[in-house]
């Protein structure tokens, strides 16, 4: 059970500055904090690129974990082992369900993505971040408060109540441009889907590509009124 002093201490010991617009700061901060008891849960999106960086630059060595659904795209998969290849040193962890995808079909049926899509991503995501944060005291997320309306309230450090952890959130200031921007500039591998209409990349069967900036994520699960996986 998270106390007192895990959410509140923190938040009083922590001072941001203005470098990569907090983010720099926020990692150095929760990696000397949290030291072997943090891990980084990436979806490998362009958020996630620039967060590996910078993450890079802090602990070259830290903990990286994939949620892999068995179900993302081969693209997804390209760009994991691009990233292997440009930061050898991060231990980069690809973690899947225990229920594999044809248990899954005997026991709840057929493209279970489409009749119950919260379900589907409680066995295939949440149950395996719910395992890696087991041992760990915090873990980090590319959350951005401009990417939807359920994010606009994103702090640098939240109280994570349904994984008893501390989520750290170090891009909430930036903007779409700005990651780009950094990708750009730091010249980062990344996932081609982005170039083909795809701003937010999910497993393949509940992922469609937009065109629209103003919903980033509109492309996620589209026509299911269904806007987060259940990890935020």
């Amino acid at each position: 059970m998270l106390t007192y002093n895990d959410w509140i201490k923190p938040i009083r010991d922590f001072e941001v500055d203005e470098t990569y617009k907090g983010a720099l700061n926020v990692l150095d901060w929760a990696y000397k904090h949290y030291g072997e008891d943090i891990v980084y849960a990436c979806s490998f999106g362009i958020e996630g690129i620039v967060l590996i960086d910078l993450i890079s630059k802090v602990k070259p060595d830290a903990k990286i974990i994939f949620l892999d659904t068995d179900v993302h795209f081969k693209e997804t998969y390209e760009t994991i082992e691009r990233v292997k290849e440009k930061y050898p040193q991060l231990k980069i962890e690809m973690k899947r369900p225990k229920l594999t995808l044809q248990d899954q079909v005997e026991q709840y049926g057929d493209r279970l993505w489409e009749s119950n899509p919260d379900l589907c991503c409680r066995i295939r995501k949440l149950a395996s971040l719910r395992e890696t944060l087991t041992d760990a005291k915090s873990w980090i997320s590319g959350l951005r408060r401009e990417q939807s309306e359920t994010r606009k309230n994103v702090e640098f450090i939240n109280l994570d109540p349904k994984f008893q952890s501390i989520k750290i959130c170090p891009l909430i200031h930036w903007s779409w441009k700005e990651v780009w921007r950094y990708v750009y500039k730091q010249q980062l591998p990344y996932n081609p889907l982005h170039d083909r209409g795809y701003p937010s990349i999910g497993c393949t069967h509940c992922t469609a590509p937009v065109f629209n900036e103003e919903d980033l994520r509109s492309g996620r699960w589209k026509g299911k009124g269904k806007t987060e996986c259940g990890l935020h």
